[in-house]
């Protein structure tokens, strides 16, 4: 008998991935493409959605063609995507102007002015979550000021998942996952709410939502178009798929309240599940999970790997150039770099705020403490620090609202392969940090909803169990807690001492 597999796609901040898996839960290959993103200096950070598709086809196309399956075998695929940002379609599903990704920020005015005026504190008891520039409603809150030619031209407002879901399929749903951290779900009745879009001032646009399923419902099968396109046969089915912070969860097996996870790659996430949803303002927001009866509380910003990036990117070209010679990644040298370092024997902070904060949508980022004597490596480990303290200011507020500290925390994103990093989360955190076999978690995440959705097992905690394992577990050293505690003290005491100078900020 042939062997049977499974399609996982992940749209996240610049790279399509495509992970192909078999039914015994093992891994069989992957491959990616690279999604150009344009940016504005006035915080736009857009998509060309045609190409956007055109890369998903062609991760597709590479992964049959590098593993020489026969498409026939494929018993579903599941697409995982960006939570919020903005991708609108007209009736013939052509895109009506450029996506919008998550990390845009030209909204956050009307983000502002949604706190001053009480909108914020009338939805939130509904919505359950905070109010951020990319988030799909506020977007559409813009627009309808902004460009309101391109909403009247919209049939559909979409997430990344669902208009790649579309592209698939041909038919037009709202993953319940991604549609319930856009602030336009009640999160007690899981259903669009009316008096949230008044309040938003976008009623109007309600008509452009698109139906909800949930995310490991079949939701499609494969056009003689995309077949086409992507070499998969007509007729697959496609399942709903969910958003990369639900996605990543899942596939560390995140499937009950004892174990607390940690995505670190272009956004700061931190969450957990719980059968009550948390009603709490501080609380950045409450989402519906993929298992059914669950919620996610979520504390995040946009604070986490991608601030490496940046640095490697504009400060370590040389780096770069050698090790690509060697055949070996830049990261490897940073690695080495920070592991050279004692957390004493640097007082730099880092304020990891470059693609912005919930902390103050004003904020920049900013190293403090800088001496003479420092070197490339103390700013490296400034940066690896930053980024953990602020995960961890997310964390230490979850763990009240879960009634103290989970028995382990599951990390995922770029962190995660960086065993540097991840000890430097353990010893701060003072808890066990687990990595999973598996890197492309927001692939394994929507494979598990595939598998799920076509019954290739009786569920999605079944199908976690099948696919996630643990490479290693981060023990931690109870001798680096108070050098840690002391730093992570004074990051806190900047940002108080701050707040007041980000508004005047030039």
């Amino acid at each position: 008998m042939d062997k049977e597999y499974l399609i996982g796609l992940d749209n996240g901040g610049t790279v399509v991935k495509a992970g192909l898996y078999d039914t015994s839960g093992d891994t069989v290959a992957f491959s990616s493409a690279e999604v150009n993103t344009i940016v504005g200096q006035d915080g736009r950070v857009e998509r060309d959605m045609d190409e956007l598709w055109r890369m998903n086809a062609k991760a597709i196309r590479d992964l049959l063609d590098k593993t020489g399956v026969d498409p026939r075998n494929i018993l579903c695929l599941s697409v995982c995507g960006h939570g919020n940002g903005l991708y609108l379609i007209d009736e013939e599903g052509n895109a009506v102007r450029n996506g919008i990704y998550s990390s845009d920020t030209r909204a956050k005015e009307y983000v502002w002015r949604f706190m001053r005026d009480g909108t914020y504190n009338r939805i939130q008891p509904k919505t359950m979550q905070m109010l951020y520039a990319g988030q799909l409603t506020i977007l559409i809150a813009y627009l309808k000021d902004h460009e309101p030619e391109f909403l009247q031209k919209a049939r559909w407002a979409l997430t990344a998942t669902d208009y790649i879901r579309f592209c698939l399929t041909g038919e037009v749903y709202g993953e319940i996952t991604n549609l319930s951290v856009t602030s336009a779900i009640d999160q007690h009745s899981r259903s669009y709410d009316e008096e949230v879009f008044s309040a938003l001032g976008i009623k109007d646009y309600m008509r452009i939502f698109p139906p909800l399923k949930q995310s490991s419902e079949v939701c499609g099968q494969i056009t003689a178009r995309a077949a086409a396109e992507t070499g998969l046969a007509e007729g697959t089915p496609v399942a709903g798929g969910l958003y990369d912070g639900s996605a990543c969860a899942i596939a560390t097996r995140i499937t009950d309240e004892r174990s607390l996870c940690v995505v670190a790659g272009t956004w700061s996430i931190n969450e957990f599940i719980c059968k009550m949803p948390v009603l709490n303002p501080d609380i950045f927001l409450t989402s519906i999970y993929c298992i059914e009866g669950y919620y996610m509380v979520t504390e995040g910003s946009m604070t986490s790997a991608s601030n490496l990036e940046w640095f490697v990117r504009k400060f370590m070209t040389e780096e770069k150039r050698q090790m690509k010679e060697q055949g070996k990644s830049v990261y490897e040298i940073a690695n080495q770099m920070v592991s050279a370092i004692e957390p004493e024997e640097s007082s730099i902070m880092f304020l990891p705020f470059l693609f912005g904060t919930n902390v103050n949508p004003d904020a920049k980022a900013c190293f403090m403490g800088v001496q003479n004597w420092h070197d490339k490596a103390h700013l490296l480990r400034a940066i690896y620090e930053g980024v953990v303290f602020s995960h961890f200011m997310h964390i230490e507020k979850l763990f009240a609202f879960r009634g103290g500290k989970p028995e382990n925390v599951r990390i995922a994103g770029g962190v995660a392969n960086s065993k540097v990093w991840v000890q430097m989360f353990a010893d701060v955190m003072q808890l066990p940090v687990e990595v999973s076999t598996v890197s492309e978690l927001g692939t394994l995440g929507a494979v598990i909803c595939a598998g799920a959705a076509c019954g290739a097992y009786d569920s999605i905690e079944e199908a976690s169990s099948v696919f996630s394992k643990i490479a290693y577990t981060s023990v931690p050293n109870p001798l680096k807690k108070d050098a840690y505690d002391k730093k992570y003290r004074l990051y806190k005491k900047m940002l108080n001492t701050l707040e007041p100078v980000w508004s005047d900020w030039p």
